[in-house]
């Protein structure tokens, strides 16, 4: 199951770059797989989505390391 929801974050993640989106983790530039990675290698660690819009059209995608 788990890989299958690695390849399915990874497919939705690729296809946001390329509408010309850019992918950030924890406050730096990523990709697609830098992300993809970073969520399913530290399971124990949770990561909140931030979409940044710009006059309505998203223009980001932000990552973020959830403290609990």
């Amino acid at each position: 199951m788990e890989v299958f929801q690695k390849m399915q974050l990874f497919v939705e993640l690729q296809k946001i770059e390329q509408r010309g989106i850019t992918l950030w983790l924890e406050g730096l530039p990523s990709n697609s797989y830098g992300i993809t990675d970073a969520v399913f290698v530290n399971e124990n660690d949770s990561y909140m989505r931030d979409y940044i819009y710009d006059e309505g059209v998203l223009k980001e995608l932000r990552f973020d390391k959830v403290k609990l």
